[in-house]
């Protein structure tokens, strides 16, 4: 077997030819007849008595040729690509120049990695909006662990009031008639809430246990359910219980009791600093966002829609895994959604295009700027890896070869080059705000005007600051790296062996 030469071809593919033995191609040859020749009937002979010669001249002297390609194909296409030294991103097309007397010769035609051209990838421009964290927002974030370790405690001398924990039976009427999910018992139903139609709650307010009343309320025009939509409702309700909630006084033996700290100074402090670290952790991903946008006005080629497509696949694979861990599966979520997998994946797509721009545009700049994965940066992956996935290094690296770091390692040196030379502003989200306020407004299709989309925007990317706070400790990332996926997948095996 052997590589010949690689050429250029149109559309960004390369033509690699190559070879395989003919003393090689002769044995499997040998091989493929004796696993066929026991199948072949050939009049005069007993089933797999014929010699090879009379089943060619019966056959055609290529009978076997095909099936010996096919199994001697893989390992010689593998070989002779790696030889070529071209980046294939397709499945190749094969070609059999010639076959017969001598060596085996074919032509394999793919997709190769692009030639990319990133212009201006230093000081690009910029904004970081940053959230100052407050006495207001520690006090809010403490305020929801108290409402989480409150208690209900019963009431029994007194009318509901807003706030409080009801029990009630309810029974729903529609032109005197009961209706379909309008009737229950034992409910509990914090008055307040919001939780059912309005004017309901505020109608069990005031009534004591044991009281049996009508709520009277009409369903809202836009309700779910057509047949109730806009329609006036009876509900005979009783009340059962009564329950305020009473939540711990805020003092040291709460610290002690939420968290490792014994005294709710420290406690507050610790609140603050994870409070700022999560603040800081999604104005880093929202401003990354940004670097990557003014990188790739910059970026130029031309990429085949092969790789596009690949990406698409692997964040369609992704999404099942993460139904899957959900107890849901794919199929089951199109059905919900009432979609196809080929509208998933269209919806999917501009994502896929961009990531895969992005990862080409990093690969380019980390060229450029010799960027390299060092041992110590290995080390200290496969260190954060074991920890995040409590397995021991060693079982990681088993799982993992070096390799299949250094990409992802490489990568994020990129992103934070690009980072480290960008011109980066320092804003509030108010400050922004102010300043998108000062700008002209530009004519555009949309009904909003400019103005009002740049407040939104900059609404929107305080409020998902507020969301991450408040609900994640880690920055947000739209998806894993290769690394941590493979870990995972081993640390689930693990699991699985236990």
């Amino acid at each position: 077997m052997g590589f010949r030469k690689v050429t250029k071809v149109d559309n960004g593919k390369v033509e690699i030819e190559f070879s395989i033995d003919k003393a090689k191609f002769d044995a499997e040859l040998g091989k493929v007849f004796k696993k066929r020749a026991a199948r072949m009937a050939v009049p005069g002979f007993r089933k797999g008595k014929a010699p090879r010669s009379i089943i060619e001249k019966m056959y055609g002297k290529g009978v076997f040729y095909e099936d010996a390609i096919n199994n001697l194909l893989p390992e010689a296409y593998e070989d002779a690509a790696k030889e070529s030294g071209a980046e294939l991103v397709s499945r190749p097309e094969f070609e059999i120049v010639s076959v017969g007397d001598g060596d085996v010769e074919l032509k394999a035609t793919a997709f190769v990695k692009p030639e990319v051209e990133v212009k201006d990838y230093k000081g690009i421009k910029a904004d970081k909006i940053v959230t100052p964290v407050t006495d207001e927002m520690v006090d809010a974030e403490i305020q929801r662990v108290r409402e989480r370790n409150a208690r209900l405690v019963d009431v029994t001398d007194r009318a509901a009031e807003m706030g409080d924990t009801v029990k009630i039976d309810f029974d729903g009427y529609v032109d005197d008639k009961q209706f379909d999910g309008g009737k229950s018992e034992d409910y509990s139903l914090k008055l307040g809430s919001g939780t059912f139609i309005p004017g309901f709650e505020e109608q069990v307010v005031g009534h004591s246990i044991g009281d049996e009343f009508d709520v009277n309320v009409t369903f809202p025009e836009d309700y779910g359910h057509a047949e109730l939509a806009g329609k006036p409702a009876v509900f005979k309700c009783k009340l059962h219980a009564i329950q305020f909630t009473e939540l711990p006084e805020l003092d040291d033996d709460f610290a002690v009791d939420v968290s490792d700290f014994n005294t709710l100074d420290e406690y507050k402090a610790d609140v603050r600093k994870k409070l700022e670290e999560r603040y800081e952790n999604s104005a880093d991903n929202a401003l990354e966002g940004k670097l990557i946008d003014g990188m790739l006005e910059n970026f130029n080629a031309e990429v085949p829609e092969c790789m596009i497509d690949d990406e698409v696949e692997n964040i369609v694979r992704e999404r099942d895994y993460q139904l899957r861990s959900q107890g849901l599966d794919l199929a089951t979520y199109l059905k919900y959604m009432n979609a196809s997998l080929d509208d998933m994946r269209a919806q999917l797509r501009p994502m896929g295009e961009r990531q895969v721009k992005t990862r080409l545009a990093l690969e380019k700049i980390a060229l450029l700027e010799k960027l390299e994965a060092t041992a110590d940066d290995i080390e200290a992956e496969y260190k954060k890896l074991a920890d995040q996935y409590s397995m021991e290094i060693e079982k990681v690296k088993e799982a993992l070869s070096a390799d299949n770091l250094t990409t992802d390692i490489v990568l994020r040196k990129a992103i934070d080059f690009v980072k480290a030379h960008a011109a980066i502003t320092e804003k509030t989200a108010d400050e922004a705000e102010a300043e998108e306020e000062k700008k002209p407004a530009k004519k555009a299709p949309a009904k909003k005007s400019t103005k009002t989309a740049a407040k939104t925007a900059v609404k929107k990317e305080k409020a998902d600051g507020e969301a991450e706070a408040e609900e994640a400790p880690k920055p947000k990332r739209t998806r894993k790296t290769k690394a941590e996926k493979e870990a995972e997948a081993a640390a689930e095996a693990k699991e699985e062996n236990k």
